[in-house]
């Protein structure tokens, strides 16, 4: 596969990807939309297309020579469809089969950063029957409890007592049959964008109700998120490396978004990586760049010209 892509005229099709069946589809709409006209203004030939209906047989009817993976979640930000890409010989952007399995695997990405000593919060995996006693006892409280393969933090809860604890269980489960809890980080969240070989400026997330969840990320005004991030220039840098180190130990390429809390005596801890960020009006990618000079057709222009980087990450 070719890698080269010179100007948005030499690409004969590019084909947005958006939508799906996942829980992600209304914001997967949002940031392919999006994707597509910063696409069309640039001069490049693009068109969307929602698999929901008609699936791979459809993709491959519009015969793309490059597809722009804005889907969300499930079925397409978990190395399913770029399996099924590169057995089509088509090239698109983002991770590799490998990299955006792990990165949709919230627990294995979290063994995977252990492993090479990259800090993240300690965490195990819960059933219906786990004694809630012990989980509390070896991870504290409050903790965190998560559906492993959710985005947009979909089922989500913050526990902070015992007897809360198996709802919150019971709520991760209808999003995923795998559900984790992780010991919760108290301090300040930040986020971290990666554009092929550069690192974004950083943003910390500051929620009134101090929890990021769903209706802050994509509904709710009062969210601030401040850029600068107000780290020092030498803390900054810090955490930049370490959200490459974090991206390059599951195999990321092209473009993808880390997030991370610090917390009171200045550590940072990674929380999970984002293959295919979302690119919405609320979206943290978008905010990123446009304050490193990047505006949003330039920085969908400069993501297409990352397509093909999965194969030599």
């Amino acid at each position: 596969m070719s890698v080269d892509i010179a100007t948005p005229q030499s690409l004969e099709k590019v084909v947005v990807v958006y939508g799906g069946t996942s829980a992600e589809r209304e914001v997967s709409l949002k940031s392919g939309a999006a994707v597509l006209e910063a696409l069309q203004r640039k001069g490049v030939n693009a068109c969307g297309y929602d698999p929901r209906d008609k699936g791979l047989v459809g993709l491959e009817q519009l015969a793309p020579s490059l597809v722009f993976v804005a889907l969300h979640g499930r079925g397409g930000e978990d190395g399913t469809l770029q399996g099924a890409l590169e057995l089509l010989d088509i090239r698109y952007t983002g991770s590799g089969v490998l990299a955006s399995a792990l990165g949709m695997d919230k627990q294995r990405t979290k063994q995977v950063w252990s492993a090479v000593g990259l800090p993240t919060p300690e965490s195990i995996m819960l059933e219906a029957t786990s004694e809630w006693s012990t989980v509390v006892e070896q991870l504290g409280l409050p903790l965190i409890v998560k559906p492993v393969h959710e985005g947009s933090t979909l089922g989500i809860s913050i526990v902070k007592n015992q007897a809360a604890l198996e709802a919150a269980y019971h709520e991760a489960a209808q999003f995923d049959a795998r559900v984790m809890a992780e010991r919760f980080v108290v301090g300040e969240e930040y986020t971290v964008a990666l554009l092929g070989d550069r690192v974004l400026p950083a943003i910390r997330v500051e929620v009134p109700g101090g929890f990021y969840d769903y209706e802050a990320k994509y509904i709710a005004n009062t969210t601030q998120y401040h850029l600068p991030c107000g780290l020092s220039a030498q803390h900054e840098a810090e955490l930049a490396l370490l959200c490459q180190q974090a991206f390059a130990a599951i195999g990321g390429a092209g473009w993808g978004r880390v997030d991370v809390m610090r917390d009171s005596e200045g550590r940072f801890w990674l929380l999970e990586v984002n293959t295919v960020p979302g690119m919405t009006d609320h979206s943290l990618v978008p905010q990123a760049a446009a304050h490193a000079g990047i505006g949003f057709d330039d920085l969908v222009l400069q993501i297409l010209n990352t397509a093909g980087e999965q194969f030599t990450a």
